[in-house]
């Protein structure tokens, strides 16, 4: 049976025991679950559930070998005793400052992009990996851009479905209040550098629901925006000819750099 927000909040703490409970991640008939802000690592292989999680401060944390995700600093020279303990991202940021520093010191990383410019910026202009994302009725038609028809993809489009692995965001419909800082969020996990096509009237200006009290009047009143695709809808074309001036904006104005900051 599907519920209502209401009915969970009504129900909350009876037949139904969400803790902790946030009413700000009630939906009209869902709750939004989320991840906690720590990860546990045990010290032995076999997870036994009966067994009680180490918990304590984060001293106490690391020394059972768990990994702790407040903003612990980097160590800038970690003992060997302690890699271990730190998370995944210090360790590739620590290894990345390192890399950084001496090439910069040594003027190698100039050298090295002057070799590798031209590279990647071939390689970012004909491997657009835009997001797997869509609002509206432009949606439909970018759809119908990577069908056989039309092939997006013979201009090196290739749609990926997580952020992190996408450098293009296609607003491509209306956006609503609740949706601009998902959408914003989405913005930020992209890694740079990135760029964000606005894809019809509504992402545009807001089209017909320009002055609607829940509607945003544009995606650049929010995230920076590099091309602006008109119509209503957008026609696959018009998306694909989108995919080349954007193209052009790339080689123009992104280097393409090695070891980026």
């Amino acid at each position: 049976m599907i519920l209502s927000g209401k009915e969970i909040i009504n129900r909350q703490g009876k037949d139904i025991i969400i803790d902790p409970f946030d009413e700000n991640q009630v939906n009209p008939n869902s709750y939004n679950l989320r991840l906690h802000n720590e990860l546990l690592k045990y010290d032995s292989p076999i997870l036994d559930m009966k067994k009680e999680n180490v918990r304590g401060d984060a001293e106490g944390r690391r020394s059972a070998g768990a990994m702790t995700t407040d903003s612990d600093s980097i160590m800038e020279d970690p003992p060997a005793g302690d890699w271990l303990t730190l998370r995944s991202d210090q360790l590739l940021e620590w290894i990345d400052d390192a890399v950084y520093n001496v090439s910069e010191a040594t003027g190698i990383r100039e050298v090295v992009n002057k070799i590798t410019r031209p590279i990647f910026n071939w390689g970012m202009r004909f491997s657009p990996h835009p997001l797997h994302f869509g609002i509206m009725c432009c949606a439909l038609e970018m759809g119908a851009a990577s069908g056989p028809d039309f092939d997006a993809e013979r201009v090196g489009v290739i749609y990926r479905s997580s952020p992190r692995q996408c450098d293009i965001l296609i607003v491509n419909g209306p956006v609503c209040e609740k949706l601009r800082p998902k959408l914003k969020t989405l913005y930020e996990q992209m890694p740079e550098p990135k760029w964000v096509i606005a894809m019809g009237e509504c992402a545009i200006s807001g089209g017909p629901y320009w002055d609607s009290y829940s509607v945003v009047a544009g995606a650049d009143t929010f995230i920076p925006v590099d091309v602006y695709i008109p119509g209503c809808p957008v026609r696959p074309e018009a998306l694909i000819h989108g995919f080349l001036t954007l193209q052009k904006k790339i080689r123009d104005h992104e280097p393409g750099m090695f070891l980026r900051r």
